[in-house]
């Protein structure tokens, strides 16, 4: 058999060859081992390394080494007495089999979870694919560097302090680390390092989650969430979250000064027991209904809130639905935007009455307030004279302002119109 027959047979099995110069170039190879050239010589430099990495081993086989999870017997002779003159030949031959047959080494190389193994210097030993895309590069561009050429110089100092507490420790450490992502951002990854054995050496192995959009999500959460607690705490303004079975989820100290009860008794508390029972009430709930169904996602409502010393207040309220990621509605946010003054539970207005509160407010005469609504001059009369009575205002422009203030007339509208109508700006 010549050379070239004994190349071609090498081929097919798990064997490695290699010839190298004195300079520690290799000038020739091949094998079955690996698929690849590259693959080849990382071999090689881990070889060499493995030894003290100043020379090719020589004259010292046969010994056992580890490479990317697979164990191999090397045998190195010398071609001549000086190998650093005269180079070196050696052959590696795969003990168990290839490690494509091995589920757990495809496993480990094509898992989502970025896997390493380093030595105790720094240098990469082994990183599955995961890895390499973090720095955005290929796992055979990392494997056989040190880590100050994939990571920026304070990373490498924080990376190898925790490479030394793994070692000394002797027992898996669990950790958030951030890092410098191929783009210069900055990323966030969780996950262990451990101890293990690669071949002779004691090294390190870490596995981690690329974490880095959860922990973007998780910031902006926290800032909406910080800003909304300002806003319903110390803006003033009263609001207030109800869940989708109308019950008192969380509310601001201004809900509870103005309903005169104490926030922890707010909260939980159904929010129809803080509702008068007046007209209101059936619009605003067939708003509601409309709202945690999924049908609208805002609308502006008129109610009439009760105090804890039963008096009347009527507000205009803004409603917006809380909705998840599913579309489910998960609550309802209820701001108070227009109040009116707090005053002891009377009979309700009529619609002809509001009606008249809204000429009078318009600087209609009382006969034209009586062309306007098809009524007789005495029946325009009564009404303005209960209007008084129910409103405690001894004159017109008294009955005018009081509307105002208690809320019945819109202060946005013009023609004044009532504020339980459709307000202009609500899609009602």
């Amino acid at each position: 058999m010549d050379e070239a027959d004994f190349k071609a047979l090498l081929e097919t099995l798990p064997v490695s060859w290699w010839e190298a110069d004195g300079g520690l170039t290799v000038v020739d190879s091949g094998g079955g081992a690996f698929d690849d050239e590259r693959t080849a010589r990382r071999f090689l430099r881990t070889l060499c390394a493995d030894r003290g990495g100043t020379r090719l081993p020589s004259g010292t086989g046969p010994y056992q080494t580890s490479f990317e999870g697979r164990t191999f017997d090397v045998n190195w002779p010398a071609q001549g007495m000086d190998p650093d003159r005269h180079g070196s030949r050696g052959v590696a031959v795969e003990v168990g089999g290839r490690a494509e047959g091995n589920p757990y080494a495809s496993f480990a190389d094509l898992t989502p979870a970025a896997a390493f193994v380093r030595d105790a210097t720094g240098r990469y030993l082994w990183a599955n694919h995961a890895y390499a895309h973090l720095y955005g590069t290929t796992r055979d561009a990392v494997i056989g560097r040190h880590l100050a050429d994939v990571d920026e110089p304070d990373d490498v100092e924080r990376f190898l302090a925790l490479d030394r507490e793994t070692l000394s420790c002797g027992t898996p450490v669990r950790h958030t680390l951030t890092y410098r992502r191929s783009d210069g951002s900055p990323g966030h990854a969780a996950g262990y390092r451990f101890p293990v054995r690669w071949g002779a050496a004691r090294c390190v192995a870490g596995i981690y989650l690329d974490v880095t959009e959860h922990t973007r999500a998780l910031d902006q959460r926290h800032r909406a969430e910080e800003d909304l607690c300002a806003l319903r705490d110390h803006s003033g303004l009263p609001c207030a979250r109800l869940s989708a079975d109308g019950r008192v989820e969380e509310a601001g100290t201004a809900v509870a000064e103005l309903l005169r009860v104490r926030l922890s008794d707010l909260i939980g508390r159904p929010a129809g027991t803080l509702l008068a029972d007046t007209p209101e009430r059936t619009g605003l709930h067939r708003i509601w209904n409309d709202l945690v169904a999924g049908r609208r996602r805002s609308a502006r409502a008129c109610a009439v809130l009760v105090d804890a010393d039963d008096r009347q207040r009527r507000a205009l309220i803004q409603l917006s639905a809380v909705c998840r990621g599913s579309g489910r509605v998960a609550g309802v946010w209820a701001v108070l935007t227009h109040l009116g003054l707090p005053h002891e539970p009377r009979p309700p207005l009529t619609a002809a009455q509001v009606r008249i509160l809204a000429l009078l407010a318009a600087g209609r005469s009382n006969a034209e307030i009586a062309r306007a609504l098809h009524l007789s001059r005495q029946t325009v009369d009564y009404h303005l004279s209960r209007l008084r009575d129910l409103l405690d205002a001894a004159t017109r422009p008294a009955l005018v302002a009081r509307a105002y203030v208690l809320g019945i007339l819109s202060p946005q509208a013009w023609p004044p119109r009532s504020a339980t109508a459709a307000h202009p700006l609500s899609p009602v």
